[in-house]
């Protein structure tokens, strides 16, 4: 499943965001579980996963009980950053209080949801708008880098 698209949106009192109908009809509980992975990316960011994408992405390369140095470091952070949120019955989640100190991402803060392929980024409506014009602009040349080295990994 691929999301696109994006939202503006308002983080309501209590700290929930609604998932979009849009986004929201394309999930099949079968397929992709019931609850979605919230990682905190940085400063007025947030990632989204369906609980079936994060466990396939989660679970890829080499696992090891003990794990070394930077790769313990990093999956520590991740890891424990990282917070299974349930859907409630309105399609809202509630994003965990860690989440909103760590993003400043609070409640009533405007926000822009957008689908970014595997996953939904939940960004600061002013900071996803500041730099549009210019991620715009440079979007045909990062394509081309990417579908580059994809084609190299072949």
């Amino acid at each position: 499943m691929i999301f696109t698209g994006h939202a503006e949106l308002t983080i309501d009192p209590k700290g929930r965001l609604a998932i979009p109908a849009k986004h929201r009809g394309l999930l099949r509980p079968e397929r992709d579980g019931t609850a979605w992975y919230c990682v905190p990316w940085r400063r007025g960011l947030l990632m989204l996963f369906t609980e079936s994408r994060f466990m396939s992405l989660a679970e890829r390369g080499d696992a090891t009980l003990t794990p070394q140095g930077e790769q313990a470091g990093a999956e520590a952070n991740y890891f424990g950053l990282t917070e299974r949120v349930e859907m409630d019955g309105a399609g809202r989640i509630v994003l965990p209080r860690l989440h909103q100190d760590l993003t400043g991402l609070r409640a009533e803060s405007e926000v822009v949801m957008i689908g970014a392929g595997p996953r939904l980024e939940v960004w600061e409506k002013k900071a996803w708008g500041d730099g549009l014009q210019q991620r715009f602009a440079q979007l045909p040349e990062l394509m081309r880098s990417l579908e580059q080295r994809g084609g190299e990994k072949r």
